[in-house]
């Protein structure tokens, strides 16, 4: 999802193309087509249109390829109308159901549309290739928008996060899950960009001063780099997945800038780093780091190839488009950027490197032993010094570690598998450390303290909802998280759906969807009652010999009965136990559960790393010293026997101290030792992590993977599907169908669904809320379907796509007739036109042939050539144009009169200008001119002034350099006397450390002393038990005799035993050869132990005489302590003194610094008076010349100086009196310092004579000290060839005692085969191994003392008085052999007679084993006849599940229909109120039909009138057109008569003017004849008009009421028709029900036979099973009988095989024994002459000495403690005195420079004294100005000091806090004791619900047996239930008949009113007539509008479509 650089329209990829989707032919298509979604394997769902319903099947055609498919009603899902497609918001959708979402999503993905909401969901599709939608142009583009406003996009969730964080200061949260590849981390990412661009700290930053190493920003998306390569890895599905969870954190300041960051870490797949699965690798920077790292770095890390490493499973796999090497440089400056410094870049990666050579360290077995060993240590050396370890000390603690047991420790060899082991652990351990500390690194480089975070927005990337085949223990942790976050989303979503509900006051039963994932999340977090799984396998972890078996049946125990809890179906289930998450069932393996779950570590390594001379590796492992010798190894020994050496440690146990204080403060301290397991620190996490979130407001984005093949393009639909249930979205719409989904503001729902009911809204303005109301009254919509708020109107599931439908009837019905309308009047228009081209043509025709008849007419031509000559036309024409001359004219004139006004005024403007601007240069070349002498004289004055400051500025740089000298001495001071403090606390600490190591020792000889006895103890006790166990022994003897002598009947081993017993008689003798061999070795070791008796006595006395010496040095040392504390006293003294001259030093210091101030503020003042005065002067000498008013202001001034100079006259003299005080007690002060220094002088004289005496005797001490070193060091030379002498014979000593135990086991074997009923020997050995490991613990601690010695001797004496007693045992066991000898001999004849009896025995047995054998045939068949009822037994299993299932979709459709019934139930009362309506409208039809008859009559006389008058008009017609003929004759007549006379010449000149006459009269006449004729005609037209509008009206009106007949008809019978369907489909569903219930009784009672049959079939099985079982008894016990037989022969000849071995092995041994006691012999004899020679030596010396000699060494003896002490004492007095001269000194330097500067401040306050003296002569104006100064020092001061006070008193707070929080920890730590021992009542407490558990079970059957009863009472209600529908069925039959007989009245009022004929209706007439039609209204205005009408109310009878 990354940017591209492409040119590419990013809209493409946000908006979606409404052209397509609001196309009228789609639409068109799905309301033609009822079109459905049909379940598919390829596709997941396909669109099909259904054809035909059968029932329960459905006939559907496929939209794709035409087949025909008949489907199951219940698989069907509706389709969204195509307004919905592509839609934004998946909540919107009208149809929500799975396959609406899935084809929603799908059309976006393949439309490139990657985002789409889905409610609070922002869902996005992988793309798989790069969009370019991720610009910072897309950026701007999203910022500031509402998230409604913009398309879906990831910037747009960020956006309303970032501005909701801002208006509303609440926390947001944004929240990423989704399977690996799905892109959490790039949306993450791109969340984090977005934040980083809008919210950058460094745009509108004024303080750019401030250093930033690094911007905020830019550190921010560079964490990701490193966090990706160090926790990132290739996945078969991911090139780049991220195995861990992370929550981001940015802080915001108030303004919204980022200050901030912090990032948490969850589950961490630690187990990668060791082994990966094929086609994966590791986490990236090991393969990074090995392709990248140059030539030194190599070196440095000693790293080699890929294959070298055997972590790295599959080698080098590269990941195709990257570069591991550019990767690399990429982390690395992406390092350089968060401020990693070289070294600790360095540190990590040798950590990385030397992770990788954990897993090339190699283990081998030793050849006899298990125990592992190193054969090569290559690996282990390199290992060691990366992490800067000891090799050998490495290896001791892998291959043989030390573990506590009870106090002490113990070395323990380990096998290979646990070294392997230990060594995976140690190395997931240090990478998971590795990774911690760098989070907390990068979140160390993001925490910026400089501006405080008011709130933050965090963003968690974390896994999805993980299904695979077997889930393990990180599945259930992602899982569990998985649910709380689905909790988290349904309850913000119940929130929101409560707070709309609520705003809109909608009354609605409120259901926190959370709650619904409770009992699963209860069942694994809940700790008690029952406790869950987490808490169950915490449990199994505290016992040791917990296995994962027994934690899955405890689980199956404790939880069995849980709703969400399944247990597996079948044993050959692989799975351990089911948990039915909100997303579906998972299976779940619990191995290596409680492993995981304790995740154990190698505690010696653990220390060994702690310790390591890296400093990092030491930071990493520092938590690890905490634990690690108080409980980690006890608990461990206690808990985990099973698995002792790896365990050494628990990773619960650490404190996770330091690394995990991130995001979320100090979460994870805990006490120190309590054992915290990886489940309750991840609960814990998310426990916190859940808090925040609940905390914040959450925005949910779920990421999904489209294909498995990372192919663009491509949607695999089961798999979006599968990911769809996981993420929750489609919980999602769950909780949204449970609601009113579907909400639409009221104009829009009226604006769009108005036209289904034209009437229901009058005319004018209404409310929104009313029209609504009264549109859904009109739509008779059902109440349960819908809710009316206060702005919306709000819709269940489905409602909408209803009224889309309906919606697009109406809207196809009215563009029918509209069209109908269109084309009527077209036709109309176009008849019109063709009658007006008739008409034109006629006035053409007639204009023509007027035009032919004048056009020879002279006049007329002379008439056309005059028209155009006259003048009169052209007159008018010449008056206009002048006219308009004129107007521009006088239009010209006043704009040039107003150009003139203007210029006039503008010219008096600047003469004006020009005036006032000559005053003004007046004005200012005097200013000028004063300006310039007052330059002058300023000038000079800043000259004088510049002077001054220089000599203070250079006065002033003078004091500040002493002042800084003196700060530096007194720093150099300090730190001299901190220095000192440091070194006496050392001093003091060493002399403690010293005393304690007294003490420890002391009373370590005291606990040697105690164990020596109790093993004296311990040692009698034993000789005690081994002599009354030698009496059993001999009681065993008699038994065995007795036992032979029962075995007399055994015969068969005659021969075998005789052999046997010449292989004993021989090995009898070499027994007795090596018993005399062993008797002269023993004298030989009882004259060497004889010998050792007397070297230890030698010992006793040296160790009396050191004791002797310890004692004396002791007394000598508490004498040397004495004096050195009255020395430390006196030296205590001295510093006070030093002190307190410090203190008044400090004091005076800052008396001086004070006075400065105030000299440094007098002179300030000084300066500014001198400035102010030198102005008023000025200003005075300006206004010297100026009026009398001035001069009265002047005196004014004046007299206000002279009071000014008063008042500083005063001030000086206080001042003056201030400046002698401080003079005073300055002199005091000195005095009082020189009078200290006196008395420090005299005691330093005292301390040098002192010092003097003390330097020649330590000199003398010092050369006595020589001395004694040289003599020290010959004794410890000759101490450390004893130690060495005595470590020879301690391991010579373990040998023996290695020896001696082998002969103890042997000797107990013996007892034990003797006697396998004694249980006391048992418990004696388990004694006896438990004091061995207690000696070998104590020898291990006795090493360094001298009394090892006398128990060396004590234990020989044991061994020795041991083999007198083992040779007394074996001359007993001769004589038991000798005895076993003649009791052979007896079984030798009593096995003759035995064997006679045994062939008898063997003829029975023959004829015994054929009955046995067709017995075991007929026990065969029974099997095989078992077996099939087993299989048949298993089929009816099945058969009775799905049974049930058929009973509880049965149940289910009860349900449905009991729903359905109630809903009949409301049509046929809706049917009865429409029944009713229709009588209404019957009445109101009737009483119409009669007004209609009335009219009809009324018409009928009107129109006869009508006719008549018709008749008579087309009479006068006829009469004028035969007068009009006439006329036209006459006219005819006429003209003939006139072209006549004008033809005739002569009468020309005499008729002319009566021709003009007659012609005239004829022109009248014919005029008014054609005005009559026109009138006549226009008669004639109108009434032929309306004729024909009384005949279309008349047709019209026939038309419309046989259509209105008609449709009372349709709608009459649709609604019988309807009725009668339901009728049938309720007969049909009855019968149905009535056919399965009949199959269900009939299945049912064929099981009950078939149970019947197979338990009696059982029965006979088993009867037979038991007369067989009974027979075979009793051939077994014949069987038993010779087996016993059998088996006491055998024992008898075992016994005596046991024997003669065990007696071989005690020979072997005791020859072992003596070849050992030999070499101890040989090397007791080599000690023994070096000490004779040691000792020989030391008597040459002594005899060499002289008495004088000998004297001295006594008293250096008792002088060495005191000399040691004395030089240490005398070296720190030294010190002491060199530090007090060096005080001294300094005191006196700074005396000699406080007198200087005392001096220094005389002469500056006579100075000052002048400069006051100057300044009381200047100006008194400054008096105001300096009260105000003083107030706001003052002021200033009071500030300060009340602040100090406050922090004073918050400190006393603080401390109070501290106390009050130190009470109440311990107050907690008594309380968790309280716990504890509360715990231990309630492990009790729960042994006793188990018993009443049983006894609950005991009730729960009983209970179940009720639950059976109620079922058939339920069975019997259903019965009822049918019953009662009988009779609704009888009702509707009722109503039906009602129906049929309202039809037949309509029927008859029809003809009735058909009878009437023909009508025909007058033009004239406009009535107004009211239709009630089923409660709508419609006025008929007048008989046009009549057709539109009619259709409206049709479409308001078509019923409303019943909800299914």
């Amino acid at each position: 999802m990354s940017h591209r650089s492409g040119q590419e329209d990013p809209e493409r990829y946000l908006f979606v193309d409404r052209a397509v989707v609001y196309n009228p032919a789609t639409q068109a298509d799905w309301t033609a087509k009822k079109l459905v979604w049909v379940p598919s394997e390829r596709h997941g769902f396909e669109a099909a249109s259904v054809r035909e319903e059968r029932g329960e099947e459905v006939l559907v055609e496929l939209a794709e390829n035409g087949k025909k498919v008949v489907i199951n009603k219940d698989d069907i899902q509706k389709m969204n109308p195509p307004k919905f497609s592509k839609v934004e918001d998946m909540a919107e959708l009208t149809c929500l159901n799975e396959a609406s979402v899935l084809h929603n999503l799908k059309d976006r993905y393949y439309s490139g549309l990657i985002y789409t909401y889905s409610g609070l969901f922002c869902v996005v599709i992988n793309p798989y290739k790069n969009l370019p939608i991720y610009s910072e142009n897309i950026i701007e583009m999203y910022r500031g928008k509402k998230r409604h406003e913009m398309p879906p996009h990831i910037y747009a969730i960020s956006e309303s996060a970032y501005r909701c964080m801002l208006q509303d200061r609440e926390d947001q949260s944004i929240l990423c899950t989704g399977e690996s590849g799905a892109g959490k981390t790039e949306n993450t990412k791109k969340v984090i960009q977005y934040l980083a661009h809008v919210a950058s700290s460094h745009k509108g930053r004024k303080d750019h001063n401030i250093p930033v190493r690094g911007e905020l920003e830019r550190q921010l998306l560079q964490a990701n780099p490193i966090l990706e390569s160090f926790g990132n890895a290739k996945t078969v599905k991911n090139d780049n997945s991220s195995r861990f969870g992370k929550f981001i954190r940015i802080n915001f300041d108030v303004t919204g800038y980022i200050v901030g960051a912090n990032i948490e870490t969850y589950l961490l797949e630690k187990s990668r780093a060791i082994r990966q699965a094929k086609d994966e690798r590791t986490f990236h920077i090991f393969y990074r780091l090995l392709a990248g790292a140059g030539e030194h770095l190599r070196t440095d890390l000693l790293l080699e190839g890929f294959n070298n490493y055997r972590f790295l499973s599959n080698g080098n796999i590269p990941i195709p488009g990257q570069q591991d090497k550019d990767n690399f440089q990429e982390t690395m400056d992406a390092m350089h950027i968060m401020s990693f410094s070289h070294d600790e870049i360095v540190c990590m990666l040798k950590v990385v490197s030397a992770v990788l050579q954990f897993g090339n360290i190699v283990f081998k077995k030793e050849r006899n032993t298990d125990q592992a060993s190193m054969p090569e240590n290559t690996a282990a050396q390199k290992l060691c010094h990366l992490l800067g370890m000891n090799v050998m000390e490495f290896t001791r603690a892998i291959l043989t570690p030390r573990i506590k047991v009870g106090r002490d420790y113990v070395q323990k060899a380990q096998t290979k598998e646990q070294a392997d082991f230990a060594v995976e652990a140690l190395a997931k351990a240090t990478y998971e450390r590795l990774f911690r500390w760098l989070v907390h690194r990068i979140n160390k480089a993001l925490d910026r303290t400089k501006r405080q975070g008011a709130s933050f927005i965090g963003i968690l990337d974390i896994a999805g909802f993980e299904i695979f085949e077997l889930n393990s223990f990180e599945q259930l942790c992602i899982n569990y998280t998985n649910e709380k976050l689905q909790q988290l989303f349904n309850h913000t979503m119940f929130i929101l759906e409560q707070e709309e509900y609520q705003r809109e006051g909608i009354e609605w039963s409120f259901i926190d969807f959370g709650l619904d994932l409770q009992p699963c999340i209860d069942l694994i977090e809940r700790p008690t009652n029952p406790p869950g799984i987490l808490a169950l396998l915490d449990e199994e972890c505290w016992f040791p010999k917990a296995t994962d078996k027994t934690f899955v049946d405890k689980v199956l125990q404790e939880q069995g009965t849980h709703t969400k809890f399944q247990k597996p179906r079948q044993l050959k289930d692989k799975a351990d136990f089911c948990i039915i998450h909100y997303a579906g069932r998972v299976d779940y393996k619990a191995d290596e559960w409680l492993m995981k779950n304790m995740d154990p570590l190698n505690d010696n390594v653990a220390t060994l790393l702690h310790q390591s001379t890296d400093k990092f590796v030491a930071e990493l492992w520092k938590d690890e010293s905490q634990t690690r010798h108080s409980i980690c190894s006890s608990i461990n020994i206690y808990l985990f026997p099973n698995f002792l050496p790896p365990v050494d440690r628990i990773v619960g146990l650490d404190q996770v101290a330091g690394m995990n204080e991130t995001a979320f403060g100090a979460a994870y301290k805990t006490k120190k030792g309590m054992f915290r397991t990886v489940g309750q620190l991840y609960k814990e996490q998310l426990s916190k992590l859940m808090a925040t979130l609940r905390n914040t407001n959450p925005n949910f984005v779920r990421c999904i993977i489209p294909n498995h093949e990372k192919r663009a393009g491509k949607l695999d639909p089961h798999l979006v599907l599968d990911q769809l249930r996981c993420n929750g979205v489609l919980e999602g719409i769950r909780i949204c169908r449970q609601g009113f989904p579907n909400r639409i503001v009221f104009q829009e729902f009226r604006q769009r669904y108005e036209i289904l009911t034209p009437n229901a809204i009058p005319k004018g303005f209404m409310d929104g809320k009313q029209a609504c109301e009264r549109m859904i009254q009109a739509l008779e919509l059902d109440g349960n379907l819908f809710r009316i708020g206060q702005s919306k109107i709000f819709f269940r599931a489905g409602v909408l796509a209803h009224l889309e439908e309906e919606r697009d009837l109406k809207i196809t019905d009215i563009i029918i007739y509209f069209q109908a309308v269109c084309r009527g009047y077209l036709a109309r228009k176009a008849f019109a036109k063709k009658q007006q081209q008739l008409s034109a043509l006629k006035v053409l025709q007639r204009n023509c042939a007027a035009y032919l008849k004048l056009r020879h007419w002279q006049w007329w031509r002379l008439f056309t050539k005059v028209k155009p000559l006259l003048q009169v036309t052209r007159q008018e024409e010449e008056m206009q144009a002048k006219d308009e001359e004129l107007v521009k004219v006088k239009e010209k004139q006043s704009k040039v009169e107003g150009e003139l006004m203007e210029m006039e005024r503008k010219h008096q403007q600047l003469m004006e200008e020009k005036n006032i601007l000559a005053e003004q240069l007046q004005a200012e070349t005097e200013l000028f001119a004063e300006a310039e002498e007052m330059r002058a004289r300023l000038a000079s004055k800043k000259q004088e002034l510049e002077e001054i400051l220089h000599d203070l500025e250079s006065r002033l740089e003078e004091e500040e350099e002493r002042t800084q000298g003196m700060q530096n001495e007194k720093k150099k001071m300090q730190s001299h006397i901190q220095d000192l403090e440091e070194q006496l606390d050392e001093e003091e600490a060493a002399r403690q450390k010293l005393q304690l190591e007294k003490v420890t020792a002391e009373a370590k000889m005291k606990k040697f002393e105690e164990d020596i006895l109790l093993l004296e103890d311990q040692n009698s006790k034993f000789i005690k038990e081994k002599k009354l166990m030698e009496d059993r022994i001999n009681e065993m003897s008699s038994m065995l005799a007795e036992e032979e002598e029962k075995a007399k009947n055994l015969g068969k081993v005659k021969n075998k035993q005789e052999m046997m017993m010449v292989d004993l008689e021989e090995r009898l003798k070499k027994e007795e050869k090596t018993r005399q061999e062993l008797e002269k070795a023993k004298r030989k070791l009882d004259g060497e132990t004889s010998d050792l008796q007397d070297q230890i006595s030698e010992l006793h006395s040296q160790t009396e005489e050191l004791k002797a010496q310890l004692v004396k040095k002791e007394e000598e040392q508490q004498m040397m302590q004495s004096r050195g504390e009255d020395e430390v006293s006196q030296k205590n003294n001295a510093l006070k003194l030093v002190r307190e001259l410090q203190a008044q030093l400090s004091e005076l210091q800052e008396d001086l610094e004070s006075e400065k101030q105030s000299r440094n503020k007098a002179e300030k003042l000084k300066r500014d008076l001198s400035e102010e005065l030198e102005a008023l002067k000025t200003e005075l000498e300006d206004t010297l010349d100026t009026t009398a008013a001035q001069q009265e202001l002047r005196t004014k001034r004046e007299q206000e100086v002279a009071e000014l100079k008063k008042a500083i006259e005063e001030e000086t003299k206080n001042h003056e009196a201030q400046i002698q005080d401080m003079r005073q007690r300055h002199a005091t002060a000195l005095e009082e310092l020189s009078e200290q220094l006196e008395q420090a002088k005299r005691f330093k004289a005292n301390l040098e004579k002192t010092k003097q005496s003390q330097e020649s005797a330590n000199k003398e001490l010092a050369s006595e000290v020589k001395s004694l070193q040289q003599a020290k060091t010959e004794s410890e030379h000759k101490r450390k060839k004893l130690e060495g002498q005595l470590q020879e014979f301690m391991a010579r000593v373990t040998e023996g005692e290695r020896a001696k135990g082998e002969l103890a086991d042997r000797t107990h074997k013996l007892q034990t085969e003797l006697d396998n009923v004694s249980t006391l020997l048992e418990d004696a050995e388990r004694k006896g191994i438990k004091m061995a490991k207690d000696v070998a613990g104590l020898e291990s601690q006795l090493q360094d003392t001298q009394e090892l010695l006398q128990e060396e001797t004590r234990q020989k004496l044991n061994l020795s008085s041991r083999i007198r007693q083992l040779e007394e045992e074996k001359n007993s066991l001769q004589e038991q052999q000798e005895e076993d000898e003649e009791a052979r001999k007896n079984l030798e004849k009593q096995m003759l007679t035995l064997q006679a009896q045994l062939s008898e025995s063997k003829k029975k047995l023959e004829d015994d084993v054929g009955t046995i054998d067709g017995l075991e045939e007929s026990k065969k068949k029974l099997q095989k006849d078992l077996e099939l009822t087993g299989q048949r037994l298993e089929e009816k299993t099945i058969a009775f599940e799905k049974m049930e299932k058929t009973k509880t979709r049965l149940q289910q459709e009860l349900d449905d229909l009991t729903v359905d019934l109630d809903h009949q139930r409301q049509i046929v009362s809706n049917l009865e109120k429409k029944q009713k309506k229709f009588d209404q409208m019957l009445a109101e039809e009737k009483s119409i039909s009669a007004r209609y008859a009335e009219e009809r009559d009324r018409a009928e006389a009107e129109a006869r009138e009508k006719e008549t008058k018709a008749l008579s008009m087309t009479r006068a017609l006829d009469e004028a057109l035969e007068a009009k003929e006439e006329l036209e004759r006459v006219n005819k007549q006429l003209r003939a008569e006139m072209e006549d006379l004008m033809s005739s010449k002569d009468d020309v000149g005499k008729n002319v003017h009566e021709l003009e006459k007659s012609k005239r009269t004829l022109e009248q006449q014919l005029e008014e004849m054609k005005t009559q004729l026109e009138e006549l005609e226009d008669e004639l037209q109108a009434t032929e008009d309306a004729k024909l509008r009384l005949e279309v009206n008349m047709q019209a009106m026939k038309a419309q009421y046989e259509r209105d007949l008609q449709g009372r008809d349709d709608q009459n019978d649709e609604k019988k028709r309807a009725l009668v369907k339901q009728v049938r489909e309720m007969e049909a569903e009855l019968e149905d029900e009535r056919k399965q219930r009949g199959l269900a009784v009939a299945a049912k009672k064929k099981l009950e036979m078939d149970l019947k049959d197979v338990e009696g079939q059982i029965e006979g099985a088993t009867k037979a099973r038991d007369e067989a079982i009974k027979q075979l008894r009793k051939l077994q016990a014949q069987m038993k009988d010779y087996q016993r037989e059998l088996e006491d022969a055998r024992a008898c000849r075992d016994d005596i095989f046991a024997i003669s071995k065990e007696n071989e092995k005690k020979l072997k041994s005791l020859e072992a024994e003596i070849v050992q006691l030999h070499e101890d012999l040989a090397a007791s004899e080599r000690g023994r002459r070096h000490a004779e020679q040691e000792r020989d030596e030391l008597q040459d010396e002594i005899s060499n000495s002289t008495s004088g000699k000998s004297a001295l060494m006594d008293e250096k003896r008792r002088l060495e403690a005191r000399i040691a002490q004395l030089e240490e004492e005398l070296e720190e007095e030294q010190g002491n005195m060199e530090l007090l001269n060096d005080r001294f000194r300094k005191t006196t330097m700074q005396v000699d420079t406080l007198t200087t500067e005392l001096s220094a401040e005389r002469s500056t306050g006579q100075k000052s004294e002048n400069a006051r003296q100057q300044l009381e002569r200047q100006n008194k104006d400054l008096r105001a100005k300096l009260g105000e100064l003083e107030g706001s020092v003052k002021s200033r001061f009071k500030a300060s000091i009340t602040a100090l006070e406050a922090k004073i008193i918050q400190l006393e707070e603080q401390l109070e806090q501290e106390a009050k929080e130190r009470a109440a920890a311990n107050k907690i730590v008594r309380r968790t004791e309280k716990k504890l021992k509360e715990i231990c009542m309630q492990v009790e407490d729960e042994r006793r619900h188990a018993d009443q558990f049983k006894e609950q079970l005991e009730k729960s059957n009983s209970r179940m047996k009720q639950l059976k009863r109620q079922l058939e009472e339920a069975e019997e209600e259903a019965t009822r239930a049918n019953a009662s529908r009988r009779k609704l069925q009888r009702e509707l039959d009722d109503a039906t008949e009602a129906s049929e007989g309202l039809s037949r009245e309509v029927h008859t009022l029809k003809n009735r009113l058909r009878r009437g004929g023909p009508i025909s209706f007058s033009s004239s007439r406009s009535g107004r007539r009211q239709l009630q039609v089923e409660g709508t209204s419609l006025d008929l205005v007048s008989d046009d509008e009549l057709e539109n009408k009619i259709t409206d109310n049709n479409a308001n009878e078509t019923p409303a479509p019943q909800p299914e």
